[in-house]
């Protein structure tokens, strides 16, 4: 089993936030779509001060929350995760 330190760890949530957060609002933003429109478009209730903290990394969204922007942005799932971690 790898032993990895809990800075490592945290370094990685951090990275995986802010990378989802950027992948939404640049798909977003090539859509035309500003955050209050891609609410809208949005199974169910949310607010633009979620999705702000999500875009900026400060938001850890569930698999349902994530599920839910995607079908708003017309991609999918896997496409709205599509990253990968730095390795230092």
């Amino acid at each position: 089993m790898v032993m990895i330190k809990k800075s490592e760890i945290e370094n990685i949530r951090a990275e995986l936030l802010k990378n989802v957060g950027v992948k939404i609002q640049q798909v977003r933003e090539e859509k035309g779509l500003s955050q209050s429109k891609l609410i809208a478009k949005m199974i169910g209730e949310f607010n633009v001060t979620n999705l702000s903290r999500i875009e900026n990394g400060h938001n850890n969204p569930t698999i349902f929350t994530l599920f839910r922007i995607a079908q708003a942005l017309e991609i999918s799932l896997p496409q709205l995760l599509e990253y990968e971690i730095s390795k230092n």
